[in-house]
């Protein structure tokens, strides 16, 4: 979320904040650069479709909250339609026949309170991943910020960025989506310290991707900001069930790390999970290509972000890479030259984030897995002069996968 013109209070990944994350992404490096590879199947998503604008706000709002703030996430309800969130903090359901048919409905299905108190997790809440397995019971994780410049004498410093700790919680529907209530306990992954530590910059776990299922488990990729110990970067978790919330990190030999509330008991000191290269920040999704079983995970990054191979992005845009097993991935291949909110925006026009690959005749309910052919989603953000603007649209285009061999 991110600010726009004051009016929205957060964002998913406001412009400071990406700012901030992605140049100290780059300080710090990622694991494998400058390491060999040997021959790979490279694959490329090339639009090949117009842009279908599914959301505008100016002519499809409830309220000033709905903007597109967070990529999109989409299941099959049993009721034959399809369901899903990509608004803001005030959470909206999407319904549709179709994700090109998606249309908001304006009852919140959930909201924070803006408690003051961070033991509640009850500040800002968006909706950022979702899984049902009959259509009808839902778990979702959702990233939760405790804005603590926003509480009197919650913070040391006034400036948003240096007092945002942010978490991911649980929360769970029995109505497809269309309410809310939190899971027991809330959170799902947490720093290992309260928020009143390390001050003065962005802290915690953030912008769940997707949920993805793999042989009986189930994977998402999420940021972190990184600490004493614990890298920046984004990190694979895997639970057993999503319905029960508990989801351990990925640290190069296993999936063992836990990340709980630290206001419930200090955890075990040295859990770390391992991040994951290519990614300079956040995935928008992840999911499985039928035709080969190779996983694909799209992001947007910046010009001059390493490509985890000892190279650099050359362009801005919306980047895909390719695994057999979710913990290693092959270089990024570009899919859409844009800037997002990583770049610098005077003179852009229009900003694009968010990005992620839906097929409309994916198996089962989730959309985690996709054929040669997707549909892109993402938000597409007018900009004035060098201003963001709350005129953010729901975009969708056509994109076809193909593959090539790759030294």
């Amino acid at each position: 979320m991110r600010r726009e013109l004051g009016q929205f209070g957060s964002s998913f990944q406001c412009r400071r904040a990406a700012a901030a994350l992605f140049c100290a992404f780059l300080a710090q490096g990622l694991p494998g650069f400058g390491a060999a590879r040997a021959a790979e199947t490279a694959f490329v998503a090339t639009p090949v479709g117009p842009p279908v604008v599914v959301f505008d706000p100016q002519r499809d709002a409830c309220d000033g909250h709905d903007v597109a703030d967070v990529p999109l996430r989409a299941w099959r309800g049993n009721d034959g339609l399809i369901h899903a969130f990509a608004l803001h903090y005030e959470n909206r359901r999407l319904s549709g026949k179709s994700p090109l048919l998606l249309k908001v409905q304006c009852s919140v299905a959930f909201r924070g309170t803006g408690n003051g108190d961070p033991r509640k997790y009850d500040d800002r809440i968006w909706i950022a991943a979702t899984w049902t397995k009959d259509g009808t019971a839902l778990s979702a994780l959702a990233h939760h910020e405790f804005q603590a410049n926003n509480h009197k004498g919650r913070c040391r410093f006034s400036e948003y960025m240096k007092c945002w700790w942010n978490s991911v919680l649980g929360l769970r529907s029995t109505d497809s989506g269309q309410h809310f209530t939190r899971a027991t306990p809330p959170v799902v992954m947490a720093t290992p310290f309260p928020q009143e530590e390390d001050q003065g910059r962005h802290r915690g776990f953030f912008n769940p991707s997707n949920i993805v299922a793999n042989d009986g488990a189930y994977y998402v990729l999420v940021g972190t900001t990184g600490w004493n110990g614990q890298p920046g970067g984004v990190c694979l978790f895997r639970s057993a069930d999503p319905d029960k919330g508990e989801w351990r990190g990925w640290t190069g030999a296993g999936f063992a790390a836990r990340f709980p509330d630290p206001y419930a008991g200090r955890p075990p000191a040295g859990q770390t999970c391992k991040t994951l290269t290519p990614f300079p920040a956040p995935v928008g999704a992840v999911v499985r290509h039928r035709p080969s079983g190779k996983f694909l995970a799209i992001y947007q990054a910046a010009a001059g972000a390493a490509d985890g191979y000892g190279g650099k992005l050359t362009q801005s845009g919306f980047y895909l890479a390719a695994s057999a097993n979710l913990t290693d991935w092959t270089a990024p291949t570009l899919v859409l030259p844009t800037k997002s909110y990583y770049d610098d925006a005077c003179g852009a026009g229009v900003i694009r984030n968010y990005p992620v690959l839906i097929d409309e005749s994916a198996e089962g309910r989730n959309f985690d897995n996709i054929g040669d052919e997707a549909l892109l989603f993402f938000a597409e953000t007018r900009v004035e002069g060098c201003q963001h603007t709350s005129d953010r649209k729901l975009i969708a285009r056509k994109v076809r996968i193909s593959t090539f061999m790759r030294q």
